[in-house]
């Protein structure tokens, strides 16, 4: 796959910058990898991460997490010319299986019975201690 338009590594302007060196999306022929996305804004604050009190204490808005990722990974998607319908399989990490109710009430108001396979599992952490969840995902999008 020597040519370009065959396999084409991007990353999306507007977006925060990956915390090493990977694209945020890499076309394959007709397939788009989706590199492992947070809910992490441009400016590198974290959405669904509240200050509670002058003490440093947080709180972790799994609901809200969730909604910036998919949100993040339509961008990503629609940068590309391709849109969160594409989407044929997701893989979710989350830091705490007890996140794993809102998690889901939230995908379903994205995603039905008709939309991508998806695996859930559980990890010890991810690259911030604020993250409670990151998703990467394969979308078909035929040139």
């Amino acid at each position: 796959m020597s040519d370009n338009t065959q396999s084409k590594a991007t990353l999306v302007s507007g977006k925060a910058t990956p915390r090493g060196k990977f694209p945020h999306i890499k076309r394959a022929g007709d397939f788009l990898f989706i590199s492992g996305t947070s809910s992490r804004r441009p400016d590198n604050s974290l959405a669904g991460v509240h200050q509670v009190d002058g003490m440093g204490a947080m709180r972790l808005d799994i609901a809200e997490q969730t909604r910036a990722v998919i949100e993040n990974m339509r961008d990503i998607l629609q940068s590309v010319g391709a849109d969160l319908s594409d989407l044929v399989e997701i893989s979710t990490f989350l830091v705490d299986m007890n996140d794993f109710a809102a998690y889901n009430q939230v995908y379903g108001e994205y995603f039905d019975y008709d939309g991508p396979t998806r695996t859930t599992v559980a990890v010890h952490q991810l690259p911030h201690p604020h993250l409670r969840i990151e998703i990467k995902a394969v979308a078909y999008k035929p040139l």
